[in-house]
């Protein structure tokens, strides 16, 4: 795993390009170090997930592992532990994340795409789940995630098939956010990523939290914890900024303080 940061950006690489960044034991234990620090990191304010190469976003769990990693059910509910860790570095980061998929994004690959808030994939990009052709019962939170963004409907027909999908059919079935040129993906991905640094970040903040806790029971919902981020926005420097700017007609310069 690589992390490097640009500007407000941070960037994740699965780098195992030998094997379409098959992700192994020590690469699901470096993403959660990975996003962790990220997170932490205030200068960071969107994260963006990658392949290495041209070939692949990641094809999923390296399969050369699996008789380590999948032996029986002890064997691998220890596994799924950590792989579950890494997933929900993901989707608990406070920050935006952005999967940029190229190529392969496969099983384990295409769950941690699940994990991100937006998915932008090149027009190439080929999609699956092969659980079934493995004899693997996929676990509750996948199907879960995998459900609730692209319907029950949907959600059977990947699980069941075990058939590969194109980009097309992904974005038709809401699987991603978006299609982007072959030529020019990772620039559009960057150009992005930026315009979502440069936007306030509590209010960035604010709309993630207010989304996540909508697709919650109403029972569930933290509804103190969205009235805390209306009363923090309120009561903001960015808050101020964002409206002296717009009188001014100039581009805001917002701190997240």
């Amino acid at each position: 795993m690589l992390a490097e940061t640009h500007g407000g950006v941070g960037i994740v690489t699965f780098n195992h390009p030998e094997k379409h960044n098959a992700i192994t034991v020590e690469m699901w234990e470096g993403l959660g170090e990975i996003m962790g620090r990220l997170d932490a990191d205030d200068l960071v304010r969107v994260v963006v997930l990658r392949g290495a190469g041209e070939r692949a976003f990641a094809s999923g769990g390296d399969i050369s592992q699996f008789g380590e990693t999948r032996a029986n059910y002890e064997v691998q509910q220890r596994f799924a532990t950590r792989v579950a860790a890494a997933r929900q570095a993901i989707a608990r980061c406070s920050k935006p994340t952005i999967a940029a998929i190229h190529g392969y994004c496969l099983g384990g690959g295409l769950n941690i795409a699940l994990q991100a808030d937006l998915r932008l994939a090149t027009e190439d990009s080929i999609f699956g789940i092969p659980a079934a052709r493995l004899g693997i019962a996929y676990g509750f939170d996948g199907l879960r995630t995998l459900t609730a963004l692209v319907g029950p409907a949907h959600a059977r027909m990947i699980m069941f098939s075990a058939d590969r999908i194109d980009a097309v059919e992904a974005a038709r079935m809401g699987l991603i956010n978006r299609t982007l040129p072959v030529s020019t993906w990772w620039n559009d991905v960057i150009a992005l990523a930026e315009r979502i640094a440069d936007n306030a970040p509590i209010s960035i903040a604010a709309a993630k939290a207010g989304i996540e806790q909508a697709l919650r029971d109403p029972s569930e919902r933290n509804m103190d914890l969205l009235d805390a981020f209306q009363r923090r926005s309120l009561d903001s420097e960015d808050y101020r900024e964002g409206r002296n700017a717009f009188l001014e007609k100039r581009k805001p310069r917002f701190t997240g303080r």
